[in-house]
């Protein structure tokens, strides 16, 4: 009598252990798809994967017109409100360059396999090939001529929206630690005094 109630001790032992661990791994699955979940909503947001964005070149297109009476001038600072990388927003900013143009949201492919970019901030007029000094309507299709993220360069992009206003050009050190130097473009309704 003894030995079966060992034995059934022992056998609903196992059997509670079986089952926490069916339950963990179901758990551990389930936490592993809800992370992948978010670092996917993360990394879209929007389309936009900008962690492979380029914004360090201090190279400007040809044909931009400095800004006569930005809200903004060269060497002020600014806090940014916008989230085009991570650490972006919040941190301060010392402008570098202020310009009047017009600027676009556009979605292409990359030229190197990646996902589909939708609402990419920004791309401005003297970066779109052959571009007159009339802004493009959204729905054209046009070719870019910028390498603001990686497989961008000489993509067919679709115009998503359009606006004229001044750009600029900032240094700024994220929130995170990382400076970043000549980064474009911002807008001027994403800076504000500090």
């Amino acid at each position: 009598m003894m030995e079966k109630k060992i034995i059934m001790s022992l056998v609903t032992i196992v059997a509670a252990l079986m089952l926490s661990a069916c339950t963990g791994n179901t758990n551990k699955k389930e936490s592993q798809q809800e992370m992948q979940t978010n670092e996917m909503a993360e990394k879209d947001m929007e389309g936009m994967d900008h962690s492979e964005m380029n914004p360090s070149s201090n190279e400007l297109p040809e044909g931009l017109k400095e800004a006569e009476n930005p809200k903004f001038g060269v060497g002020t600072k600014a806090i940014i409100h916008a989230d085009h990388m991570k650490g972006m927003d919040g941190a301060e900013a010392t402008i570098v360059g202020a310009y009047d143009t017009i600027v676009y949201t556009i979605s292409y492919a990359p030229t190197n396999g990646g996902n589909r970019v939708t609402n990419h901030k920004w791309v401005i007029q003297e970066e779109i090939e052959g571009a007159g000094s009339e802004p493009f309507e959204p729905g054209t299709q046009v070719i870019i001529n910028a390498n603001h993220m990686e497989g961008m360069e000489g993509v067919t992009a679709k115009i998503d929206s359009a606006e004229e206003t001044t750009v600029y050009v900032v240094d700024y050190t994220s929130t995170n630690g990382e400076k970043i130097k000549n980064h474009k473009w911002l807008t001027e309704s994403e800076l504000s005094s500090p």
